[in-house]
Protein backbone atom coordinates (compact mmCIF):
# COMPACT_ATOMS: atom_id res chain seq x y z
CA UNK A 1 0.00 0.00 0.00
CA UNK A 2 1.36 3.44 -0.97
CA UNK A 3 2.15 6.00 1.70
CA UNK A 4 -0.77 8.30 0.94
CA UNK A 5 -3.14 5.32 0.83
CA UNK A 6 -1.81 4.13 4.20
CA UNK A 7 -2.40 7.58 5.70
CA UNK A 8 -5.94 7.68 4.33
CA UNK A 9 -6.60 4.19 5.65
CA UNK A 10 -5.32 5.09 9.12
CA UNK A 11 -7.42 8.25 9.07
CA UNK A 12 -10.50 6.22 8.27
CA UNK A 13 -9.79 3.79 11.12
CA UNK A 14 -9.27 6.63 13.59
CA UNK A 15 -12.52 8.28 12.51
CA UNK A 16 -14.38 5.02 12.91
CA UNK A 17 -12.89 4.51 16.37
CA UNK A 18 -14.01 8.00 17.36
CA UNK A 19 -17.54 7.25 16.25
CA UNK A 20 -17.52 4.01 18.27
CA UNK A 21 -16.24 5.68 21.47
CA UNK A 22 -18.21 8.93 21.26
CA UNK A 23 -21.61 7.60 22.39
CA UNK A 24 -20.13 6.34 25.67
CA UNK A 25 -18.39 9.64 26.39
CA UNK A 26 -21.01 12.07 25.19
CA UNK A 27 -24.24 10.36 26.14
CA UNK A 28 -27.33 12.49 25.90
CA UNK A 29 -27.35 13.47 29.57
CA UNK A 30 -30.30 15.55 30.72
CA UNK A 31 -28.58 16.06 34.07
CA UNK A 32 -25.16 17.71 34.25
CA UNK A 33 -24.27 16.91 37.87
CA UNK A 34 -24.78 13.94 40.16
CA UNK A 35 -25.27 15.02 43.77
CA UNK A 36 -24.49 12.03 45.97
CA UNK A 37 -25.87 11.91 49.51
CA UNK A 38 -24.45 9.44 52.03
CA UNK A 39 -26.49 7.64 54.61
CA UNK A 40 -26.20 7.01 58.33
CA UNK A 41 -22.95 5.58 59.70
CA UNK A 42 -21.09 6.88 56.65
CA UNK A 43 -19.56 9.93 54.99
CA UNK A 44 -18.89 11.12 51.45
CA UNK A 45 -16.15 8.52 50.92
CA UNK A 46 -18.86 5.89 50.59
CA UNK A 47 -19.14 7.03 46.95
CA UNK A 48 -15.42 6.81 46.18
CA UNK A 49 -15.75 3.82 43.84
CA UNK A 50 -18.79 5.21 41.99
CA UNK A 51 -17.40 8.68 41.29
CA UNK A 52 -14.81 7.68 38.63
CA UNK A 53 -17.49 5.83 36.64
CA UNK A 54 -19.83 8.82 36.75
CA UNK A 55 -17.11 11.24 35.66
CA UNK A 56 -16.09 8.92 32.83
CA UNK A 57 -19.76 8.85 31.82
CA UNK A 58 -19.78 12.63 31.47
CA UNK A 59 -21.26 13.75 34.79
CA UNK A 60 -19.87 16.25 37.22
CA UNK A 61 -20.06 14.95 40.78
CA UNK A 62 -20.66 16.50 44.21
CA UNK A 63 -20.63 14.32 47.34
CA UNK A 64 -22.53 15.90 50.22
CA UNK A 65 -21.18 15.70 53.78
CA UNK A 66 -24.26 15.34 55.98
CA UNK A 67 -24.16 16.25 59.68
CA UNK A 68 -26.49 13.30 60.42
CA UNK A 69 -27.99 15.10 63.41
CA UNK A 70 -31.47 15.84 62.02
CA UNK A 71 -33.52 15.54 58.85
CA UNK A 72 -33.70 19.33 58.67
CA UNK A 73 -29.93 19.80 58.75
CA UNK A 74 -29.22 16.97 56.32
CA UNK A 75 -31.78 18.41 53.90
CA UNK A 76 -30.21 21.87 54.29
CA UNK A 77 -26.74 20.48 53.48
CA UNK A 78 -28.11 18.70 50.43
CA UNK A 79 -30.00 21.76 49.22
CA UNK A 80 -26.80 23.83 49.46
CA UNK A 81 -25.04 21.27 47.30
CA UNK A 82 -27.88 21.34 44.75
CA UNK A 83 -27.88 25.14 44.69
CA UNK A 84 -24.13 25.28 44.04
CA UNK A 85 -24.09 22.48 41.46
CA UNK A 86 -24.35 22.95 37.72
CA UNK A 87 -27.87 21.89 36.84
CA UNK A 88 -29.85 19.95 36.00
CA UNK A 89 -29.12 17.49 38.80
CA UNK A 90 -29.63 13.77 39.35
CA UNK A 91 -29.96 13.32 43.11
CA UNK A 92 -28.73 10.08 44.65
CA UNK A 93 -29.21 8.82 48.20
CA UNK A 94 -28.01 5.76 50.10
CA UNK A 95 -29.77 4.30 53.13
CA UNK A 96 -30.98 7.11 55.46
CA UNK A 97 -30.23 9.57 52.64
CA UNK A 98 -33.24 8.16 50.83
CA UNK A 99 -35.30 10.16 53.33
CA UNK A 100 -33.09 13.20 52.69
CA UNK A 101 -33.48 13.09 48.89
CA UNK A 102 -37.21 12.41 49.22
CA UNK A 103 -37.49 15.83 50.89
CA UNK A 104 -34.73 17.82 49.13
CA UNK A 105 -35.51 16.29 45.74
CA UNK A 106 -38.47 18.65 45.36
CA UNK A 107 -35.99 21.30 44.22
CA UNK A 108 -36.64 22.38 40.61
CA UNK A 109 -33.00 21.68 39.63
CA UNK A 110 -33.46 18.00 40.44
CA UNK A 111 -34.64 16.07 37.39
CA UNK A 112 -34.42 12.49 38.68
CA UNK A 113 -33.85 10.50 41.87
CA UNK A 114 -31.80 7.39 42.57
CA UNK A 115 -32.27 5.37 45.76
CA UNK A 116 -29.43 2.97 46.61
CA UNK A 117 -30.53 0.46 49.25
CA UNK A 118 -32.43 3.37 50.73
CA UNK A 119 -35.58 4.36 52.59
CA UNK A 120 -38.25 6.07 50.48
CA UNK A 121 -41.00 7.34 52.80
CA UNK A 122 -44.15 9.04 51.61
CA UNK A 123 -45.47 12.41 52.78
CA UNK A 124 -45.95 12.43 56.54
CA UNK A 125 -43.88 9.30 57.09
CA UNK A 126 -40.65 8.66 59.01
CA UNK A 127 -38.22 5.75 58.98
CA UNK A 128 -39.96 4.39 62.06
CA UNK A 129 -43.35 4.62 60.32
CA UNK A 130 -42.36 2.73 57.17
CA UNK A 131 -40.35 0.13 59.10
CA UNK A 132 -43.15 -0.78 61.51
CA UNK A 133 -44.67 -3.56 59.40
CA UNK A 134 -41.37 -5.33 58.74
CA UNK A 135 -39.34 -7.54 61.11
CA UNK A 136 -36.59 -5.74 63.01
CA UNK A 137 -33.25 -6.70 61.42
CA UNK A 138 -30.89 -8.73 63.62
CA UNK A 139 -28.19 -6.18 62.85
CA UNK A 140 -29.88 -3.58 65.06
CA UNK A 141 -28.49 -5.20 68.20
CA UNK A 142 -25.06 -4.00 67.06
CA UNK A 143 -26.16 -0.36 67.10
CA UNK A 144 -24.59 1.51 70.01
CA UNK A 145 -26.17 4.69 71.43
CA UNK A 146 -24.08 7.22 73.35
CA UNK A 147 -25.16 9.56 76.13
CA UNK A 148 -26.26 12.24 73.63
CA UNK A 149 -28.41 9.90 71.56
CA UNK A 150 -25.99 9.33 68.67
CA UNK A 151 -25.84 5.86 67.14
CA UNK A 152 -22.84 4.01 65.74
CA UNK A 153 -22.38 0.40 64.62
CA UNK A 154 -19.88 -1.82 66.38
CA UNK A 155 -16.96 -3.23 64.34
CA UNK A 156 -18.63 -6.65 64.53
CA UNK A 157 -21.85 -5.17 63.17
CA UNK A 158 -19.98 -3.55 60.29
CA UNK A 159 -18.21 -6.81 59.50
CA UNK A 160 -21.17 -9.19 59.70
CA UNK A 161 -24.09 -7.02 58.59
CA UNK A 162 -23.46 -3.50 57.29
CA UNK A 163 -20.64 -4.28 54.85
CA UNK A 164 -20.48 -8.06 54.81
CA UNK A 165 -19.29 -8.38 51.20
CA UNK A 166 -16.33 -5.99 51.40
CA UNK A 167 -12.73 -6.98 52.04
CA UNK A 168 -11.46 -6.98 55.64
CA UNK A 169 -9.44 -3.82 54.90
CA UNK A 170 -12.47 -2.05 53.44
CA UNK A 171 -14.61 -3.02 56.42
CA UNK A 172 -12.09 -1.48 58.79
CA UNK A 173 -12.15 1.77 56.82
CA UNK A 174 -15.98 1.84 56.84
CA UNK A 175 -15.92 1.35 60.62
CA UNK A 176 -13.31 4.07 61.11
CA UNK A 177 -15.00 6.79 59.02
CA UNK A 178 -18.60 6.13 60.02
CA UNK A 179 -20.59 9.19 60.95
CA UNK A 180 -22.52 9.04 64.24
CA UNK A 181 -26.24 9.28 63.49
CA UNK A 182 -28.69 10.87 65.93
CA UNK A 183 -31.53 8.58 66.89
CA UNK A 184 -34.11 11.41 66.73
CA UNK A 185 -33.88 11.41 62.93
CA UNK A 186 -35.67 8.07 62.79
CA UNK A 187 -38.92 9.69 63.89
CA UNK A 188 -38.70 12.83 61.70
CA UNK A 189 -41.25 12.95 58.92
CA UNK A 190 -41.10 13.96 55.27
CA UNK A 191 -43.32 16.90 54.29
CA UNK A 192 -43.43 16.22 50.55
CA UNK A 193 -42.25 13.10 48.71
CA UNK A 194 -40.32 14.02 45.56
CA UNK A 195 -40.62 10.55 44.04
CA UNK A 196 -44.27 11.28 43.27
CA UNK A 197 -43.22 13.88 40.69
CA UNK A 198 -39.71 12.94 39.53
CA UNK A 199 -38.45 9.97 37.50
CA UNK A 200 -37.26 7.52 40.15
CA UNK A 201 -34.70 4.71 40.05
CA UNK A 202 -33.88 2.23 42.81
CA UNK A 203 -31.15 -0.26 43.66
CA UNK A 204 -32.45 -3.21 45.66
CA UNK A 205 -29.66 -4.90 47.63
CA UNK A 206 -30.87 -8.48 47.93
CA UNK A 207 -28.45 -9.35 50.76
CA UNK A 208 -29.16 -6.20 52.75
CA UNK A 209 -29.10 -6.81 56.51
CA UNK A 210 -29.86 -3.22 57.54
CA UNK A 211 -33.02 -2.37 55.56
CA UNK A 212 -35.44 -5.28 55.01
CA UNK A 213 -35.12 -6.46 51.42
CA UNK A 214 -38.90 -6.76 51.11
CA UNK A 215 -39.22 -3.11 52.06
CA UNK A 216 -36.84 -2.14 49.26
CA UNK A 217 -38.86 -4.21 46.79
CA UNK A 218 -42.18 -2.80 48.02
CA UNK A 219 -40.86 0.75 47.60
CA UNK A 220 -40.07 0.03 43.95
CA UNK A 221 -43.71 -0.85 43.42
CA UNK A 222 -45.07 2.09 45.41
CA UNK A 223 -42.86 4.65 43.67
CA UNK A 224 -43.30 3.02 40.24
CA UNK A 225 -39.52 3.13 40.01
CA UNK A 226 -37.21 1.60 37.46
CA UNK A 227 -35.00 -0.73 39.43
CA UNK A 228 -32.14 -3.19 39.47
CA UNK A 229 -31.42 -5.92 41.99
CA UNK A 230 -27.86 -6.59 43.11
CA UNK A 231 -26.60 -9.49 45.28
CA UNK A 232 -25.15 -6.95 47.66
CA UNK A 233 -24.88 -6.03 51.31
CA UNK A 234 -26.25 -2.68 52.44
CA UNK A 235 -23.30 -0.83 50.86
CA UNK A 236 -24.09 -1.64 47.22
CA UNK A 237 -22.16 1.41 45.97
CA UNK A 238 -18.96 -0.05 47.44
CA UNK A 239 -19.47 -3.70 46.51
CA UNK A 240 -21.07 -3.10 43.07
CA UNK A 241 -19.96 0.42 42.05
CA UNK A 242 -20.11 -0.13 38.29
CA UNK A 243 -23.72 -1.30 38.33
CA UNK A 244 -24.77 1.49 40.68
CA UNK A 245 -23.02 4.08 38.50
CA UNK A 246 -24.70 2.71 35.37
CA UNK A 247 -28.12 3.21 36.94
CA UNK A 248 -27.23 6.76 37.97
CA UNK A 249 -26.08 7.53 34.43
CA UNK A 250 -29.32 6.04 33.09
CA UNK A 251 -31.26 8.32 35.46
CA UNK A 252 -29.27 11.28 34.15
CA UNK A 253 -30.15 10.61 30.52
Amino acid sequence: MKLHETILHLGFLLSAATVMVAPARSADLRAKTAVLVHGAFADGTSWQKVIPYLEKGGLKVVAVQNPLDSLENDVAATKRAIANAEGPVVLVGHSWAGVVITESGNDDKVKSLVYVAAYAPDKGQSVEDISAKYPTPASFKYFVKDAEGYLTISPEGIEKYFAADLTPEEKRVVAAVQGPFHSRTLAERVTQAAWHNKPTFMVVATNDAIIPVQMEKDQVTTAKAKSIELPSSHVAMLSHPKEVAELIIKAAQ
